[in-house]
């Protein structure tokens, strides 16, 4: 294969733009560095953010005075790894160019996590800066993140803004780290069933390879548009890599606004975006406008919405979104396709031998379904997704070999993840085999926010588990078992959430069940698969909350009926 590197700066840059497997960008060598390097002198827009455009050219001396500055800063002694707590701003382009062109490795600070959380992240990946700015700084005030003070800085103060000026005028250069392929450039938190987050490492080789992989068929003349929270690894690995691969005009928003996309999108001129879990749905909570099909979109990449959601959207903008299944990890893909069923997640690319087990190691039989496609043999057929040729993309987790070792099991990468598989090869999701829960694609264990419940007067013991979400993922319920004589107080109860500096901004309760006596088995652990059983279709007390302004009310038959109706419209049941 010819390699297509330095010597030809803009080789992605004609109107036809190659797709690369994996294998073949390891061929080449290619790292995240050499992809960005390829733009240093390209002077087609590669980045719009507000009223400002960057060329590529610019982007990439952006990058490179910012790599110097990290350079500079870098202690010998410690890993040279750079939290960054911000917005989708252009200073974290910026930053993560110049984690690639400096070989350091940056990790995104998930700004849902607060307090003792938040700190332990941190602190887990050896953090020795961390960029934030003066109004996103807030939550790591008093917290013991492992960082020294006088290493928080403020990409909004002046001492930050001279320091990348005095860099910006020498040429731009690459560390020899950042030319070898395995060196961390990113780290993505995820959560696991024990309530400790994981840090998911991608190499520089890895987003290099997701990247020139090209997935949405982008070319030059692509403007694509983000506005998913950077510090998810949809936004970088499916946007951002994509856009640098092939020279597309990358654009974004500081954070995602319904009424904010469509004006957006238009303005932009954007072809293309991405996104995750329930977007989709608020998307489509907008008024719709004739000037939704007066745009210049022609496709979506992302996961998680629901089929209705999906159809609608097509009907609505005239664009049909594209889905696959994935992970951080990258060790099993799912693609949807054209002749998936409802409800499927699509079928397995041929590279990857994806499979049900069960928890024996065994391939579980094919998923029965009526005449109606209700499932028949759920016990047999549901078992854990797996890869059989092992952890492809999968490059572990950081400082978590146990982790780590539970997903690869000899030759076989085990994703946590419930599903079935049809006749027809269609694969299906079926929940999360830890004690998980994913709201608007966020996963997060049920053990923290107990602790949190547990501080609330009254309570002698609080369990927490998913339900299903009418649309798409899961949706918070807590089951609350009351010392003798306490009555629950709904409005107390919203007040004393509101009040909790370590409530992540998805975990309050959206079912809060009061109940006189939580089951629990034989070895009095909490009987959770019994909670989840009922749902909130169960004979005791059950409060409705509203998770953004956290107010309570009794969920009555009426308000229950019309939660019923909700799922039955999306093809969903509450249990």
């Amino acid at each position: 294969m010819k390699m297509m590197g330095m010597d030809n700066p803009l080789w992605a840059s004609g109107p036809e733009i190659p797709r690369l497997t994996p294998a073949e960008t390891a061929e080449l060598g290619l790292t995240f560095g050499d992809l960005l390097l390829n733009r240093e002198h390209d002077d087609h827009p590669g980045l719009r953010f507000e009223d400002s455009t960057w060329t590529w050219a610019e982007v990439v001396r952006e990058c490179a005075a910012r790599a110097a500055v990290l350079t500079a800063l870098r202690r010998p002694d410690r890993p040279f790894h750079l939290g960054v707590l911000l917005e989708n701003v252009p200073e974290y382009i910026f930053l993560l160019g110049a984690a690639a062109l400096s070989g350091a490795t940056l990790i995104g600070i998930n700004p849902t996590r607060r307090g003792a959380e938040l700190a332990a992240d941190i602190r887990g990946v050896d953090c020795d800066l961390i960029l934030t700015d003066t109004a996103q700084c807030a939550p790591l005030a008093g917290l013991d993140t492992g960082v020294d003070p006088d290493r928080i800085l403020a990409i909004d103060e002046s001492d930050w803004q001279k320091r990348v000026s005095a860099e910006s005028t020498h040429p731009v250069r690459i560390a020899p780290a950042a030319r070898d392929r395995s060196t961390r450039l990113l780290l993505t938190f995820t959560s696991g069933s024990t309530g400790a987050p994981k840090a998911v490492i991608c190499t520089t080789g890895r987003l290099a390879a997701l990247g020139a992989a090209n997935h949405a068929s982008l070319t030059r003349a692509d403007v694509t548009y983000n506005a998913m929270p950077l510090f998810h690894g949809n936004a970088i690995m499916a946007c951002w890599a994509p856009s640098v691969f092939t020279g597309a005009t990358f654009t974004m928003r500081r954070r995602f606004s319904v009424s904010g996309f469509l004006p957006d999108v238009r303005r932009f001129g954007a072809t293309y975006f991405n996104y995750v879990g329930r977007s989709l749905a608020y998307l489509l909570s907008a008024p719709e406008s004739p000037l939704e099909r007066d745009t210049k979109l022609r496709t979506a990449f992302g996961t998680e919405a629901a089929p209705r959601d999906r159809a609608e959207f097509a009907r609505r903008f005239g664009v049909r979104p594209v889905e696959s299944y994935g992970s951080s990890e990258g060790g099993v893909v799912i693609r949807l396709t054209d002749d998936s069923p409802p409800g499927a997640l699509g079928r397995a690319p041929d590279f990857m031998r994806v499979a049900i087990h069960d928890e024996h190691g065994n391939e579980c039989p094919r998923a029965v379904f009526d005449s109606n496609g209700a499932l028949l043999n759920a016990a047999e057929a549901i078992g854990e997704i797996v890869n059989r040729t092992g952890a492809v993309m999968f490059e572990g987790y950081y400082r978590n070999a146990e982790a780590s070792a539970e997903r690869v099991d000899g030759a076989i990468f085990r994703s946590g993840d419930l599903g079935y598989r049809d006749a027809e090869d269609f694969f299906y999701f079926a929940g999360r085999s830890g004690d998980r829960i994913r709201v608007d694609s966020e996963n997060f264990a049920t053990a923290p926010v107990e602790r949190i419940l547990a501080r609330f007067p009254g309570v002698k013991l609080a369990a927490v588990y998913p339900v299903p979400d009418p649309r798409t993922g899961d949706q918070v319920m807590a089951t609350l078992e009351l010392d003798a004589g306490v009555v629950f107080d709904p409005e107390l109860f919203g007040r004393f959430l509101a009040a909790q500096p370590d409530l992540g901004t998805k975990w309050a309760p959206r079912f809060v069940r009061i109940t006189e006596s939580i089951p629990v088995t034989a070895t009095r652990k909490i009987d959770k698969p019994s909670l989840r059983r009922a749902s909130w279709l169960t004979e005791d007390p059950v409060y409705l909350g509203n998770t953004k302004n956290l107010a309570y009310r009794a969920a009555t038959p009426e308000l229950r009926a019309e939660l019923l109706r909700e799922y039955a419209e999306y093809g969903r049941s509450p249990h």
